[in-house]
């Protein structure tokens, strides 16, 4: 039996800002769309925490045996410099900067992005679209849109009608803003806007004789309103309504209400049933901004060559550090924290580690099953990473316990011991074991295990400057010893 039909899942939904017990549209598969990046510059480490969040939210329903389809949209044209339909496009004006073409900026930063995830150990998601290989269907939306009454023309760019959605929809029911709050405190347009209502917003812009990245449309050569491809690509690969919409908590306002607003129009039903969304990712206590100089690359931390953090740390460090918040909190990233989680992150690790070699006792001194099962109440309590973490701990604390020989479980508790910390540590929170694999080659460990042999021998013929100088020139390299009744082990630091 899948595991999904023995666990019920909640979801803290934006919408009805609650959680909910998680019901999928069809019994056993799972539609998720995520907001992907504006593929103009390097990956975002604020994005990267939304991604790798949603990342484990794929892991886990895919772990309880769902079908999921996972849709990130890659935004390649169409998201302006202000969200309020003014100013350049990103990616064309980055094109305009470099004297190249808007689809070199793609590529490039597209390639950035996905060696991110990898470097990150994201799993790819099932569909992966793009704003410009959509265009028709953006058009085909448009033209469904004026036809309902709910958009209008005006000089070449069309633009939705908020008051008149409002009228029978209800804009402003994620975000919680209200539409006379915002009328009240907006500006009277000027003469130079086509707008009706400075509430409104694009659809199809116009684009100018400057503009690079253009599209023929029945009102103009022109491009489409960021907010209308995402209404596109998911209802076109998930359907009119489907389960887990994600992105971070600033596409709240304007880009996820206008989303609702275009595939409402359309289809006459909410277009998602929960609303998910991250919270901010801080840099030492303070915003993440270029302007400031207060911003870290993602592979500058894998790399050390930041003036931020005073040494590297590995890609699955940086995730069990995400994993440590729950995702609906703010989080503070910094050298100090990282640290932290690193040393967190070697202990959890060293045991995983030693797994292997545990031999079956004829008791159990714990009680696996309880323990297994709060690992997936913690899970099924919104994803909630830090408490699943405690629980990993624990077992961690059993583990070192039967090092001593202070505990003991039987052959069937091992089994489900093993196969469930393998589970949480690796399949769903996609950590790797940096300890046996990534700086440990297969040399580097035969290596080290050959030495570890010379102290023995050191050791067993009193030879104490020997044995220390073997341990201590290890550490100096980053290799660390562990002396146990089993035997000797090592991390790498």
């Amino acid at each position: 039996m899948e595991l999904y039909k023995e666990n019920q899942l909640k979801v803290y939904n934006s919408l009805t800002k609650s959680k909910e017990p998680f019901k999928p549209v069809i019994e056993g598969r799972v539609g998720m769309y995520v907001c992907g990046p504006t593929v103009y510059s390097n990956a975002h480490l604020g994005n990267v925490r939304t991604f790798m969040f949603f990342d484990v939210v794929y892991r886990y329903l895919l772990h309880l045996g769902y079908k999921v389809r996972y849709v990130r949209n890659i935004t390649d044209a169409g998201h302006l410099e202000n969200d309020a339909d003014e100013g350049e496009d990103r990616i064309a004006k980055k094109a305009r900067l470099e004297e190249i073409e808007p689809m070199e900026v793609v590529q490039r930063y597209t390639v950035d992005f996905h060696n991110v995830l990898n470097n990150y150990n994201f799993l790819p998601p099932s569909i992966e679209p793009t704003a410009t290989g959509h265009i028709v269907e953006q058009i085909e939306m448009i033209k469904e849109i004026i036809d309902k009454g709910f958009a209008y023309e005006v000089n070449g760019s069309v633009y939705f009608d908020v008051l008149k959605y409002n009228e029978t929809g209800n804009y402003g029911i994620l975000s919680g803003r209200k539409i006379e709050d915002a009328i009240h405190n907006t500006r009277t347009l000027d003469g130079q806007s086509d707008k009706r209502n400075p509430q409104d917003f694009a659809l199809w812009k116009k684009a100018d004789e400057r503009h690079i990245m253009r599209w023929p449309s029945p009102w103009s050569d022109g491009f489409p309103g960021w907010h209308l491809e995402c209404s596109v690509m998911s209802t076109k690969y998930l359907g009119d309504q489907f389960d887990i919409h994600g992105g971070g908590m600033d596409l709240k306002f304007p880009h996820h209400e206008c989303e609702i607003a275009q595939s409402q129009t359309c289809s006459g039903v909410k277009p998602v049933n929960y609303w998910m969304h991250t919270n901010m990712l801080l840099l030492n206590s303070q915003k993440m901004a270029k302007s400031t100089g207060n911003f870290i690359l993602p592979n500058e931390i894998l790399t050390g060559e930041n003036s931020i953090l005073g040494k590297a740390f590995s890609a699955s460090v940086v995730r069990f550090f995400n994993m440590q918040a729950n995702y609906r909190s703010i989080l503070d990233f910094s050298g100090e924290a990282l640290e932290a989680a690193e040393k967190g992150h070697a202990k959890l690790m060293e045991a995983v580690t030693f797994l292997d070699k545990i031999e079956a006792g004829a008791t159990s001194t714990f009680d696996v099953q309880k323990w297994k099962q709060d690992c997936y109440d913690a899970m099924n309590d919104d994803f909630n990473t830090p408490i699943l973490i405690s629980h990993l701990f624990e077992a961690v604390k059993v583990i070192n316990q039967i090092k001593e020989e202070k505990a003991s479980l039987t052959e069937n508790d091992l089994e489900v011991f093993k196969n469930t910390i393998n589970a949480f540590v690796f399949d769903v929170l996609g950590l790797m074991n940096e300890t046996s694999e990534g700086n440990n080659s297969d040399k580097l460990s035969g290596v080290v295990e050959m030495l570890i042999t010379m102290r023995k021998e050191a050791r067993e013929n009193k030879d104490w400057a020997l044995s220390d100088e073997i341990r201590d020139r290890l550490l100096a390299l980053g290799i660390q010893l562990k002396d146990g009744r089993e035997g000797t082990t090592f991390i790498v630091n």
